[in-house]
């Protein structure tokens, strides 16, 4: 889930809440805070804390909030999990430390060191093209035995995702979740367990049919939702040319939509009233094609 914010360093909690609502009632599954598309590195660790209190009282134990610690200073990290037990999230999640590279054995000893004092359960996060470092099978196996009960892996590799897939296939209490948005169908119907896509900040319901086709291995119902998914990449994801398009995007579509503010973590900045127009304009042509986009206009009137 993205970070709503309405200024530097301020929540736009009415976009919170209106977020939080649309996405139950799109049906997905659970929620993670202060990921990759929640901006977390760009945020003061007051405002992860109000993010965090906030966003589970809004979500009242309807579905599992998992949320992100990962820093730089193990303190920090720390704090952020107890923030999150206290207010009432289901589990922590953690990537390399960013900014040094890490090598694995190091990553091993940070999780030897940081585990026994975690008060939640924790997932591993494989985003090598952010922290720099990229989780072998060796040591994702490694963090299992330490306690990691699953792992999104937004490495974009689809082998290194089957290779998880075929080690932890006999271990059903590990996780293999998926966080590249086309690979959702390959990963559930080889034996992940699902996907966290940041699309679904905009089009819940259609992420939450498109694991479900695959759940049901329904080739016909994959291939024409893939095809929306494509879609989104191109008309959503591509406008502009930061590397941080992705989460301008996001965040740009969801004003559109009246959902919430557009305004993105400093030192970044939102689009301009160009980019705000094709994204009006590639919007309302997804709608135009493809009813299944229609559809999510339909939760928007339940929501409001």
């Amino acid at each position: 889930m993205i970070t709503p914010l309405k200024g530097g360093d301020q929540l736009d909690e009415q976009g919170l809440e209106r977020l939080i609502e649309y996405v139950i009632a799109g049906g997905v599954h659970g929620i993670f805070l202060l990921g990759t598309t929640g901006e977390a590195t760009n945020l003061s660790y007051q405002l992860r804390q109000d993010f965090i209190e906030k966003a589970c009282a809004i979500i009242r134990k309807r579905i599992p909030v998992m949320v992100g610690i990962t820093d730089t200073s193990i303190s920090g990290s720390l704090e952020m999990a107890t923030v999150s037990k206290n207010a009432g999230a289901d589990a922590l999640v953690i990537s390399t430390p960013y900014y040094l590279p890490m090598a694995q054995h190091e990553f091993v000893n940070y999780l030897e060191y940081l585990v026994p004092q975690l008060p939640l359960p924790f997932l591993l996060y494989n985003m090598p093209s952010c922290t720099k470092m990229h989780m072998s099978v060796k040591t994702v196996k490694k963090a299992k035995e330490i306690g990691a009960i699953g792992i999104k892996d937004s490495s974009g590799d689809l082998g290194y995702l089957y290779a998880l897939i075929e080690e932890f296939k006999d271990s059903p209490d590990f996780s293999i979740i998926c966080g590249t948005e086309i690979f959702i169908p390959e990963s559930v119907i080889f034996g992940g367990r699902g996907g966290i896509a940041g699309g679904a900040n905009i089009f819940p319901g259609l992420f939450v049919n498109y694991y479900e086709a695959a759940l049901a291995n329904d080739l016909y119902k994959i291939s024409r939702l893939r095809e929306i998914v494509i879609q989104i990449e191109k008309k959503i994801y591509n406008i502009g040319t930061s590397a941080a398009k992705h989460i301008k995007s996001i965040k740009c579509a969801l004003s559109v939509l009246e959902i919430c503010n557009d305004f993105v973590a400093q030192p970044f900045q939102q689009f301009g009233l160009n980019e705000k127009e094709q994204m009006k304009q590639n919007i309302n042509e997804l709608i135009a094609t493809y009813p299944e986009i229609q559809a999510e206009f339909d939760i928007l009137k339940i929501t409001d």
